[in-house]
């Protein structure tokens, strides 16, 4: 499974959507690294990416599934239909006694 678009096209993608400038981000990161991550260059923690979506006021859900599925509707669509069933057969797993 691989992202259609890299984590780095979504990222750019939606700070420049949301109008946001890569200074905006210095609460919660550098200038010079949010260049990184946009050029591919660096890959953020889990943590990172949350705080960068809480930026742009987004869920990293969201981020993810543009870094996938890229802006094909379609694509979205079956993604999120593939995590819901996994979900799905995940929990009913871990609910299994």
């Amino acid at each position: 499974m691989t992202a259609k678009n890299s984590l780095a096209t979504a990222l750019k993608t939606v700070r420049k959507a949301r109008g946001l400038s890569q200074e905006a981000f210095s609460d919660v990161s550098s200038r010079t690294y949010m260049s990184s991550l946009e050029r591919n260059l660096k890959s953020p923690t889990l943590n990172k990416l949350a705080e960068l979506c809480e930026v742009m006021e987004i869920h990293p859900l969201t981020l993810l599934t543009l870094a996938y599925a890229g802006d094909s509707t379609h694509e979205t669509d079956q993604l999120l239909k593939q995590v819901r069933q996994e979900l799905i057969a995940v929990l009913k797993e871990h609910d299994t006694p």
